[in-house]
Parts: C-alpha cells; structure tokens; sequence
C-alpha cells in the first residue's frame, strides 16, 4: 500500500531514494518523507502531501549521504501530518526506520513502552518500532531487530538504520513485500519492482520472517532462528520504459490501449488445434475435487464472478466465488477435496494472502492467478499461473482485469479437457482471436467519450445485467466510482422492480450490458420500464437482438458469448476514463485508493 526506499552504497543516497519513491507513489500518496545518514547523524525531512512537496523542499535544503531510507504513505494510523509520515525517529534521533503494514498489537507495545518513560510523536502505530529497537538495542542493531520483530503482531516491511552502526542498513518482512536489488557500488532495497529498474534488474525476494543486513559492498540474509542463510538473485525482464507513459495522457489510458498486446502475451502457447496448455497444473488429478472457490478482492473478484460461473457452466462442478475479506470469517467449507483459486493482480493483497493461507490449512489445493513475478502469492500457493499484463501503474485496473478473465477462462476448459467434458470448439478457435476484436473495439473510442458526455452532469449512474454480464456491470459501475468519484450502483437486471427502480427519474443514466444469449432479451425488456421513467440508456448487446427506443446501442462483435465479458470490459473502461477527465479527476491518483491494498 505505502512505497519504501532504501539505499546503503558509494554514491548519494538520496538520489536513488527519491527516483524510486516516484516510481512507487501510485502505491500510497499521502505523505512522503526520507532519512538521510551523514557525518554521523540523522537528517530527516518529510511532509504531508505528495512527493512533489517534498522534492521542493529537498531542492532548498539538500541533504547527502550514502545511507538512506524513503517512504510514501497511504494512512492507516493516524491522519495524514508531518508528525505522521514517515520515517520515525526515536528520542535522540540516533535510530529510524519506514515501515508498510500494521502492527496489530501496537497499543500494548505503547503502553508498556510510555510505563519505561518513553514519549511518542505520532499517532501512528509504525513508532512503536522504532522506540522499542531503542528499548533493546545495546551494540548490537541486528539483535535488537530480532527482539523487537519477535514482540510484534502483525505484518510489516522494514527498513532500519542507526548512527551507531553507519555502514548498514536493515531490511524485514513478514506479509509485506520487500525486495533487495544488487546495484552497481550498493545495495537497494524497495516494496515493488519498478523502484529498482533504473539501477539494477538482479533482484532478490525476501521471505516472511526473514532479514538481511545491507552494506555497501556484502548482503547477509537471516532466518527467523538468526541463522545466516543462502539466497539466489532472480533477473526482472522488465524495462523501465514500461513504466513511462509512452506519449499518452494518462498511465490508465496508456494501460487500456495496451490490453489487445497483454491478451496476446497472456494467451501465448497457451492453445494449440483447439487445445488448452497449462503445464504447470499437469501434476493435478481434478477428479479429487468436490468443490471449488474463487478468491479475490474487488477487480479481481469480479473476474472470479465469471472465471467461477464459466467453470461451474463446463464442469457442472458446484463452484463458489467469495470476496477475500468475507473468507475467513464464513466458516468455509474446506477439507482436502476442496480446489481453492485466489486472484490478485499484486499477489500481495492482504486478504487474499490471509483466505490461501486458511485454505492451505485446511488441506486444500491453490492455485494463484497473479501477474507479478515473485510475489507473496505465487510462491505460497501449490501451483501458479502468469497473466502477462506487466507492470500496471494506474490505480484502476485495466489490463490485469483482462487479462484475468483470459486467464480465467482459459482454466476453466483446462479443468473441464481434464475432467473429459466436451468444449465448444467455437470458443477456443474465437479465443485466440479476441486481441483483434478489442484492438477494433478501441477504434471506437470517439463514441465511448460520447457516451461518458451523458455523465458530465450527473452524481449517480446506474448499471444492469444478468448472468455473466452482472459480473461485468458490477466491474463497470466500479471503475466508474474509482476515477470519476459518479456514484455507480450495479445491478442484477431481473431485480430493478424489487426496489432500485424508484431510484429512476428523468434525466438519470442507465448502463446496460446484453450479451448472454439466453437472458439477453429479458435485460432489454426491463431497460423499456427504465425508458418509460425517463432515463437516458447505454445498451452494449449484440447482432440480432430486437432493440427499440434505446438511441445509444452498441454492437459488440459476434463471439461466444463467454467471451463478450472481455470484450465489454474496454467499453465500460472508457466511459469511466472519459468521465473521469470531463469532471477533471486525476485519473491515475484516484482519491483514498492505493494500487495494492496491502493491509486489511
């Protein structure tokens, strides 16, 4: 959720810490603020606001040294303040540290920690880090490390350095990412890939409970028993262009126009004459199972909506689609015959990371769906698949969206191939195919901001579908919400008479999705009750349906109808996109969202 630097070589630190804390800010962007270790004392600076805020003041008042620890944040303890942000001293600034995650026990640290006579400055709960490594530390950081990390509850990564021992930095994680580049002349250390990219793509990955001391010239890593450990460098193949903005406006756009190359990408070698190739789950018996789940958090689960309702319609298996948050706390049943799928674009989101971890427990087999390479998710699950969105700046998911459902589907007739059950040869020969349709679909991008004109004026909006296109108005009316702050309520179409329609009045927005061959003409008919109360309608249906008064109709390409949940995605993303820039937002920077929600 926040973004964390760290920097112990021969050059300036501060140069590193700031590049990468851009290159983190979509993660958290509250406040900023950085720690500097020079001529045997702490220099730190950091502000409320964006990182721009606090580059201006580093202009005025630069500081330098070869040591140093950056942070932005997305508040969790404590509102957004100077006193809050981050990095946190102790009393006599002789010890700082950035943190990501959340302490769970951190008003009993406190409160022990005041009875011993020590004071605090911030509300948040990261300072209880610092001022106990203050309690335990007596010539020895990484001891005091160890018994501070063994009193806290919760997750974390951190980033510690002292006066006291200059030539280092301390770097742990436990359900929060960190990872360690090897750079030319220094260490660095950050929460996410892109941070490191300009300086060095050999990268290692720390795991839960582990620690490693950073200097200049070595790296030593440790288990949780304080034994030192072996660890391997993995080379990032991505580039730091990917990161840029290539000419567009916004990174969302830019990401939206880059979905048909990512679906290409994700579906390579994937199907051959008309076959599904997942390898990596060759090793699976599918007859085992009795049950499936999906689980994900908000994209991704709805995503899991139709991976879930793809999976049941080809396998007749009974299969439950549940938000991660919601898992654990349904008493799910879950036993060793139970095929449990989580999804997350980040693979670090915390409630998801929270769901598996029962779900293995308790016997079950993973399976993750996650498009970063490394990260918590895919190496906790059993098995892993890859979509190949590549780094995704926005805030609002685009392509991940995409490319899940790709992905999704994809799995969906493995399973069935592997249980025996007979595949609609249309759908695989289409599938590979569906890059061209969304690359024509983004042609049209003249009428989606037309459509999104029916929006500039309006604080509510309303979307319907049933079957799979419920899943696919749940996921528009959202990416409506995030980046336009248009209040978008989705529902299932058979339902508006039950209630939402007395919502309806003249003038009011109605976005409607047809697509699913079978109810198609039902959803139709209740856009007519929602015309007769005046509102204006978007209907995306397809060839053949019968389609009266409803002036804003578009045609989406002929394909099975599965595969129509991708293809309205571009559509739907548009208009929020549009409206988004017709009402002025920042469309990357949503406000109070972060790209990866890496606490609950």
């Amino acid at each position: 959720m926040c973004g964390i630097t760290a920097y112990v070589g021969h050059q300036d630190a501060l140069t590193f810490l700031l590049q990468g804390l851009e290159k983190l800010e979509y993660r958290g962007y509250d406040s900023a603020g950085v720690t500097i270790l020079g001529d045997q004392k702490l220099s730190t600076v950091k502000t409320k606001g964006r990182l721009q805020d606090l580059i201006t003041i580093l202009k005025a008042q630069p500081l330098h040294g070869h040591v140093g620890i950056g942070h932005t944040r997305w508040a969790t303890h404590g509102v957004p303040s100077n006193l809050n942000s981050h990095p946190h001293s102790n009393a006599d600034e002789t010890i700082s540290i950035v943190h990501n995650g959340i302490i769970e026990n951190y008003r009993e640290l406190k409160d022990e920690l005041m009875a011993h006579g020590y004071t605090f400055q911030s509300e948040t709960d990261s300072e209880v880090v610092v001022q106990m490594l203050d309690y335990y530390y007596s010539d020895d950081l990484l001891a005091a490390t160890r018994q501070t990390l063994a009193r806290i509850e919760g997750s974390y990564a951190l980033c510690i350095l002292s006066t006291h021992e200059p030539d280092k930095i301390i770097v742990a994680r436990k359900d929060s990412p960190l990872i360690i580049g090897e750079a030319q002349g220094a260490y660095v250390a950050a929460s996410d890939i892109p941070a490191l990219l300009e300086y060095t793509k050999n990268v290692y990955f720390l795991e839960d409970n582990e620690l490693a001391v950073l200097k200049a010239d070595s790296i030593t890593f440790y288990n949780q028993q304080g034994q030192a450990i072996q660890k391997e460098s993995v080379e990032i193949p991505y580039d730091l262009e990917a990161a840029q903005k290539d000419g567009y406006d916004t990174f969302m756009l830019k990401e939206i126009y880059e979905q048909p190359h990512a679906i290409a990408e994700t579906l390579r070698g994937r199907i051959h004459e008309n076959k599904v190739y997942l390898d990596e789950l060759q090793n699976i018996d599918f007859n085992q199972y009795h049950q499936v789940y999906y689980v994900a958090c908000g994209t991704a689960y709805h995503a899991s909506l139709c991976g879930s309702q793809v999976l049941q319609k080809l396998t007749r298996l009974p299969v439950t689609a549940m938000v991660a948050s919601e898992f654990r706390y349904n008493d799910p049943l879950i036993d060793e015959k139970t095929l449990a799928i989580f999804v997350s674009q980040s693979g670090e989101t915390a409630d998801t990371l929270a769901a598996l971890r029962l779900a293995k427990s308790q016997g079950a087999t993973t399976i993750a769906i996650a498009n970063v390479l490394g990260s918590t998710i895919s190496r906790d699950a059993d098995y892993v698949l890859y979509t190949c969105a590549g780094p995704e700046i926005a805030v609002a998911s685009t392509k991940a969206y995409t490319t899940q459902l790709v992905l999704l589907i994809l799995l969906a007739c493995y399973i069935a191939d592997r249980l025996g059950f007979v595949l609609d040869a249309k759908l695989l020969e289409e599938l590979p195919h569906i890059s061209d349709h969304i690359a024509h679909l983004l042609e049209d991008h003249e009428r989606f901001a037309k459509y999104a004109k029916l929006l500039e004026d309006q604080r509510d909006a309303y979307f319907i579908g049933r079957n799979l296109d419920y899943a696919s108005v749940l996921e528009g009316a959202l990416k409506l919400k995030e980046v336009s702050y248009v209040h978008a309520d989705a529902y299932v179409a058979g339902e508006l008479k039950h209630g939402p329609i007395a919502l309806i009045e003249e003038g009011s927005v109605v976005i409607a999705v047809a697509t699913q061959p079978q109810i198609a003409s039902k959803t139709i008919n209740n856009i007519q009750e929602t015309i007769a109360r005046g509102a204006r309608v978007v209907l995306f249906t397809t060839a053949g349906q019968e389609v009266k008064n409803v002036a804003n109709t578009y045609y989406l390409p002929e394909v099975p109808a599965v595969l129509q949940t991708i293809l309205v995605a571009i559509p739907l993303q548009l208009i929020a996109y549009y409206t988004a820039c017709i009402k002025g937002c920042d469309v990357d920077k949503p406000r109070n969202l972060a790209k990866s929600v890496t606490v609950e």
